[in-house]
């Protein structure tokens, strides 16, 4: 019986060949988690910065059409000195004062009375909305607010963003309830994501919002 050899032509790979294909492999797969850890910290970085920018909006708008109504019905501005400062302020409004009810000479109903301010803790921050007619009943506008500043002027100015501040050549005035023009500004800190000199990193920064409104019971003489 004759006997046929039987050879195989795959050829095995060498130690030293699967060594530099597992280096490369690692190094390419160390590079892509690099990229993906980034594309992260950017994603989550957008993801707070719309997050703050929706959250100090919402009580921006709120507060500015509140505080629009201010003096509505008085014979004043309404604003409250006593509570009102740099960052907070309380006004007060008849709303219903043409409606002949039984309260139409007061502001004892609920949202003629309100203040706002920053609450810090020290484990959070907020802007907090006081009524101060309905048991007082508090309300959080924004949270994770890390600064709000409230500037009080006479007439209407012209102001440009400044840090966590507005930039203007106008004064402001000193007693509050001649006040007619308010600017309102937010501000919130993003802290860091990911780590310095890294693909992605996200240094702190801080996102800034402002708002004006004119009282309804004032006349402006600027415009």
């Amino acid at each position: 019986m004759n006997k046929r050899e039987v050879t195989s032509s795959a050829a095995g790979f060498s130690l030293a060949e699967l060594m530099i294909a597992l280096t490369i492999t690692l190094i390419l797969t160390a590079a892509a988690s690099a990229l993906l850890a980034g594309s992260f910290n950017v994603r989550g970085r957008e993801d707070q910065k719309s997050s703050a920018l929706a959250d100090s909006q919402r009580a921006l708008n709120l507060m500015s059409r509140e505080i629009a109504n201010s003096g509505f019905g008085l014979t004043s501005n309404g604003i409250v000195a006593a509570d009102s400062g740099a960052s907070s302020i309380r006004v007060r409004a008849n709303l219903n004062a043409f409606d002949g009810q039984l309260s139409s000479s007061t502001v004892s109903d609920a949202s003629e009375d309100v203040r706002y301010r920053l609450v810090t803790t020290s484990t959070a921050s907020y802007i907090e909305r006081l009524d101060v007619n309905t048991l007082a009943r508090t309300t959080v506008l924004a949270n994770r607010v890390d600064s709000f500043l409230i500037r009080y002027f006479a007439d209407k100015v012209d102001y440009t963003p400044g840090n966590c501040d507005i930039n203007t050549n106008s004064a402001e005035v000193t007693d509050r309830t001649k006040a007619k023009y308010l600017v309102f500004i937010i501000c919130v800190q993003l802290p860091a994501r990911g780590t310095p000199k890294t693909p992605g990193y996200q240094p702190v920064s801080s996102v800034q919002l402002a708002s004006d409104v004119t009282l309804r019971n004032a006349t402006l003489t600027k415009y």
